[in-house]
């Protein structure tokens, strides 16, 4: 099984970290986010990674290569000519992720204990064409789910603006067990996200939602969320 890690963004609400170093690299006592999402994937049968790169690429290249993957077999998806947001990233990364059913992707920039062998065994036995890691924590933009927890439609909870029907919201981790049959789906090229591709599809394929509110979870997007992510994660 393979698995994406999301490591390109600007990571611009961590600055002043980011305007010298990626996101993926920032330190959470002692050890780079990229570094435990590696090592979480490790502990759920994962090693064959691809990490996706932009930000300080030569920095994320350079620390995969002195670490040998921190144990990992690591492909690299250079986007340094021009990022690519998430669902770009994704595609371009078809050509790795096409041969593995089904495949994780997650962002750099998260921390969890979420048990990801059993959303993938929860993916393997509804087959759909993806499930999405969620919690009923706050968040400014929520995905909609029906009453069998079926993604139906999204909401800026901040602005009102809303995509799709209405539905039960639920806040997206960053996290994703998907199908390779969604590569023949995807009708969006260049830059794009992959929620927009979820959007696009969601009336004639199946994305179900993981909950996983009772797991930790912690995003280091800003100074102040890694210092509480420290905290936590020993």
């Amino acid at each position: 099984m393979k698995a994406m890690i999301l490591a390109a963004g600007l990571g611009t609400r961590l600055k002043p970290f980011t305007d010298h170093h990626p996101k993926a690299l920032a330190p959470v006592n002692g050890k780079p986010v990229l570094q435990r999402n590696i090592a979480y994937l490790q502990r759920h049968g994962i090693d064959d990674i691809i990490v996706n790169v932009h930000h300080f690429a030569d920095q994320v290249i350079a620390a995969l290569k002195d670490h040998k993957g921190w144990g990992s077999r690591i492909t690299v998806s250079d986007e340094s000519h021009a990022v690519l947001e998430t669902g770009g990233g994704i595609l371009k990364a078809a050509w790795f992720l096409k041969d593995s059913d089904p495949f994780v992707v997650m962002n750099a920039d998260i921390l969890t204990d979420l048990d990801l062998s059993a959303m993938i065994a929860a993916h393997r036995s509804q087959k759909p064409m993806g499930t999405l890691a969620v919690t009923t924590r706050h968040s400014s933009r929520a995905l909609l789910f029906d009453k069998d927890m079926k993604l139906c439609g999204w909401r800026n909870e901040k602005t009102g603006e809303t995509k799709g029907e209405s539905g039960i919201p639920m806040a997206f981790s960053g996290i994703q067990v998907l199908s390779p049959a969604i590569f023949d789906r995807i009708r969006f090229t260049g830059k794009f996200s992959m929620i927009d591709v979820y959007l696009d599809l969601c009336s004639k394929a199946a994305f179900r939602a993981y909950d996983h509110s009772n797991s930790l979870f912690m995003d280091i997007g800003t100074p102040e969320k890694r210092a509480m992510a420290e905290k936590v994660f020993p």
